[in-house]
């Protein structure tokens, strides 16, 4: 005996569908922490992920805005994160790669922004980050650039003398001031400088007394 169900109300099918869209985007987006940044190949040094750069380029945006009172803080944390989005679909090229002709990241970009409800706004951050005209814009351009810069410069003390000189080259695609005055102090501060110091004597006795963060 055949059972004759009701159809499904339209507004919970809808609810489901967007559920749906939204599992698929957690699993997309978690596999950008497997995708590698190639530019480490031919640095000879160094790994990253795809995920870790757009986190340290948040951060690194996050920074810079608040030295640029007027930018928006909201749309400079959201434009990093998502600005390269797309690579978890095209994989992320070097520039070696590039000189062949660059991989559809738009392309991607547009078709993730059709796949969840929220896709307009990721395809609008994408789109004002890669035109290069408004400030958060310019910020988050610069913060990928001194995400790059600080990275670099952590492999150039481990010993690499090739991250000198691509150090110089990306110090000079930066725009604003504040990213240019940041890179100066970056490159001036050894990376450990946040943790260590020689002369702490905590490193040498661990003493209660010496253990406050200095």
């Amino acid at each position: 005996m055949s059972v004759n169900k009701k159809p499904a109300k339209p507004e919970k099918i809808a609810k489901k569908d967007v559920y749906g869209q939204i599992t698929n985007f957690v699993y997309e987006t978690g596999n950008i922490s497997k995708t590698s940044r190639s530019g480490f190949w031919l640095l000879g040094t160094g790994v990253q992920s795809v995920a870790e750069h757009l986190f340290h380029t948040a951060m690194i945006a996050y920074a810079l805005a608040h030295l640029e009172p007027k930018a928006d803080k909201r749309k400079v944390v959201l434009m990093a994160l998502f600005h390269d989005i797309g690579e978890g679909r095209t994989s992320d090229h070097n520039y070696a790669h590039q000189r062949y002709g660059r991989l559809a990241e738009a392309v991607a970009v547009a078709d993730i922004s059709e796949s969840v409800p929220f896709g307009g706004e990721i395809l609008e951050l994408f789109t004002e980050e890669q035109a290069k005209v408004t400030l958060e814009a310019k910020l988050v351009k610069d913060a990928d650039q001194l995400e790059w810069i600080a990275t670099l410069r952590t492999e150039e003390v481990k010993g690499n003398i090739k991250a000198k000189e691509w150090i110089a080259i990306a110090t000079k695609r930066l725009k604003t001031k504040a990213a240019q005055k940041l890179a100066k102090m970056i490159l001036e501060t050894d990376p450990d400088s946040w943790w260590f110091d020689a002369d702490d004597e905590w490193f040498i006795d661990r003493k209660v007394e010496n253990k406050s963060w200095k």
